[in-house]
Parts: structure tokens; C-alpha cells; sequence
């Protein structure tokens, strides 16, 4: 009978520690959960950037392709590698599809020649030249010849993004400047043009 007893009292806390155990398990899930659906929708919207990042190369290399873009920089690079970070509404490269290119440097707030910090010269664009090397980066040169400007602009496009690299060459003389922004297609709007030279 006491045998009996210890039997049951054995199986009831065995059965009331199983029970603990399952309702403890039942409640842990919960933050796993919530771990995943984390992680998933960290995994959602890298997709996502994925995608836009996509579109957005697709529509820069169709705005060289068009000769119809600007590349708004937010980063310029000087001949001896200092670099500064400026503003992308007063710092671009644009070309339209009549072949009028605007070259604007504006590293100052205001003032300068143009009146929004720097200087802006307009110019033809000839030569016009697009290729794309072993990497799959979207080459784009021109030559920009006008009033104050006589320079070989190339453009490097990596594969996958609109993030691109601008070099700005003198062709008579010595001076390059770089500028590192965003290739889209050409809106007026998206820019504020000073007085060119």
C-alpha cells in the first residue's frame, strides 16, 4: 500500500513537472517568433532596397543611354585627394538631349560667380562615347567644350546601383575636380542652377 502510494505521488509530480515543462515551452516560442518575423522582415526589405536599387541603375544607364541625366553630387574629390561634402541641389553634371551640358561646382554656401557658391559653366557635349568594361561598370565620356569650359567628362556607373563617379578633366590645362553622387534622369527640379559664365 505504501509502495502503492509513493508510486502515485511519483507519477502525479512527474505528470506536474511534464505539465511545467510543456506550458514553459509553449510560452518560449512566443519571442522565437518574434525573432523570426524580425529577421524576415529584415530580409523583406533588403529585397526591397535590392529592387529600387535595380530600377534605379536601369533607369541611370537608360538616362546615358538617352543623354538626358544629372548627376547630383554630395561628394567632391579636389586633383590631391582632399575631399568635401557639399550640397546635392547646387553640385551637379547634366546633359540633355540637345547635347547642352551644365557643369556647376558650388563647395560654398552662397556667393561666387554664379551666386549659389561657385561657378557654373554651360557647354556642347561632342564625342559622346558608352561602353561597358570586364566588371559590367557603365563608362560614359564626352567632351564639354563652351564659355569657361573645354573639358573630358567620364562618367563610371557601377552595376546594380545609380551611385556614380563623375571626373572632370581640363584639357588644356592641368586641373581635374571629381564628383561622387547620384545619375538620374534629367529633371530641372532637382537642381538649382546659378548665373553661368
Amino acid at each position: 500500500m505504501k509502495r502503492r502510494k509513493m508510486l502515485l505521488a511519483l507519477i502525479l509530480m512527474l505528470a506536474l513537472s511534464f505539465g511545467a515543462t510543456s506550458s514553459a515551452r509553449a510560452e518560449s516560442p512566443a519571442p522565437q517568433q518574434e525573432e523570426l518575423t524580425r529577421a524576415q522582415k529584415r530580409k523583406v526589405r533588403k529585397q526591397l532596397e535590392a529592387i529600387q536599387d535595380s530600377v534605379d541603375y536601369a533607369q541611370a544607364v537608360q538616362a546615358l543611354n538617352d543623354r538626358n541625366f544629372i548627376l547630383a553630387a554630395d561628394q567632391l574629390v579636389f586633383k590631391r585627394g582632399g575631399t568635401a561634402f557639399v550640397t546635392n541641389t547646387t553640385n551637379f553634371v547634366s546633359l540633355t538631349n540637345n547635347d547642352e551640358a551644365v557643369v556647376q561646382i558650388a563647395p560654398f554656401n552662397s556667393g561666387g560667380p554664379n551666386g549659389v557658391g561657385g561657378i557654373t559653366v554651360e557647354g556642347k557635349a561632342s564625342s559622346v562615347k558608352i561602353e561597358k568594361d570586364r566588371q559590367g561598370t557603365t563608362l560614359f565620356t564626352m567632351t564639354v567644350t563652351g564659355v569657361g569650359i573645354s573639358a573630358m567628362v567620364t562618367i563610371s556607373l557601377p552595376e546594380g546601383t545609380n551611385r556614380a563617379s563623375l571626373l572632370v578633366e581640363s584639357i588644356y590645362r592641368s586641373q581635374r575636380i571629381t564628383l561622387n553622387g547620384r545619375l538620374v534622369p534629367y529633371d530641372r527640379r532637382q537642381v538649382v542652377q546659378g548665373a553661368s559664365l
